[in-house]
């Protein structure tokens, strides 16, 4: 029976909660639209300087532009293809370049239920998008959110909840399924989430890992991934039923920089099954839980992405 992890003690968590951000930097992926625009917007309000990884440039300027007429801190871009390891590597890069620290990486980009498709690196994309290019993309950049005593933020989803992962067809080459594929990499994403907070909390590091979930929220991954019935079905439930991005974004807010937020916690809405409602501690599936899957996870994923994570002075019991 999915549950808790923690009871963070709050019920409706909302970003008038937050403190001044000033002088903070948040790196944020999929900036340019739905969640994680408005979760810049949310933390840019509160004084955050703002970095945009985006894969579009043309889309990511537009939006670029209407930030910054909206928030308090700088706001800046960086281009980046999540399903490619080499331009993740690019793009690490000109982070590293820029910036001396990051208070919170958020890992929010990711595509749903794309028809199969394999990436430049022979991955299958959505697992690709969703989980390898941010192991990666966190891995590379560790160092500057440890300086900045930072938090490490990753975006699961409770279709995390539909089925155990399966390592053994990680790719989803045996029989693809759009919908089984989307919450293979959502279930890695979580698995991931606590492996990382786990190592870094043995280790010592001042840098933490915490998950949430933004439910059911009308955004452009209803309409960009997938295809066909799933499309038309997103288009006629999703006005109605999804909540607004900006209800979507506030579990990325709380756990980004909110105080209340523990670490290793898991977060999102409370009504509907999750999908909507005001914002606390989510439920997780047992499976999720479990620590030797989650090692051999984090183990295939370095293999994969031709990564070893340092740091420093790991123990693990």
């Amino acid at each position: 029976m999915p549950k808790p992890i923690f009871n963070s003690g709050f019920k409706d968590w909302n970003p008038g909660q937050l403190s001044d951000l000033t002088g903070k930097t948040y790196v944020i992926t999929g900036a340019n639209s739905g969640i994680g625009f408005e979760a810049a917007r949310y933390l840019g309000k509160a004084g955050a300087d703002i970095v945009m990884v985006c894969r579009s440039l043309p889309k990511a300027q537009e939006a670029r532009k209407e930030l910054a007429e909206q928030i308090k801190g700088n706001v800046d871009l960086v281009q980046m293809d999540l399903s490619d390891m080499s331009s993740v590597r690019k793009a690490a890069e000109i982070v590293r370049e820029r910036y001396s620290k990051i208070d919170g990486l958020i890992n929010n980009a990711g595509i749903m239920q794309t028809p199969q498709t394999k990436t430049v690196d022979g991955f299958d994309l959505q697992m690709a998008s969703n989980h390898l290019g941010h192991f990666l993309w966190a891995g590379l950049l560790l160092d500057l959110v440890e300086a900045a005593e930072g938090r490490i933020v990753v975006i699961s989803s409770t279709v995390h909840k539909s089925k155990e992962l399966d390592l053994d067809d990680f790719m989803s080459d045996r029989k693809y399924s759009p919908s089984d594929a989307y919450s293979q990499s959502k279930l890695s994403n979580l698995m991931f989430a606590f492996e990382l907070d786990r190592r870094l909390k043995a280790s010592g590091s001042k840098a933490i890992c915490i998950a949430c979930h933004p439910g059911f929220s009308n955004t452009q991954l209803l309409s960009t991934g997938p295809k066909g019935l799933f499309k038309l079905f997103y288009k006629l439930i999703g006005p109605l039923m999804a909540q607004p991005p900006q209800n979507g974004a506030i579990p990325t807010v709380l756990v980004a920089a909110g105080i209340e937020a523990k670490r290793g916690g898991y977060y999102g809405p409370q009504r509907m099954s999750e999908a909507r409602g005001p914002v606390s501690d989510a439920t997780v599936a047992d499976y999720a839980l479990d620590q030797i899957k989650q090692a051999r996870l984090w183990e295939k994923s370095e293999e994969l992405v031709d990564f070893s994570w340092k740091i420093p002075g790991m123990r693990i019991a």
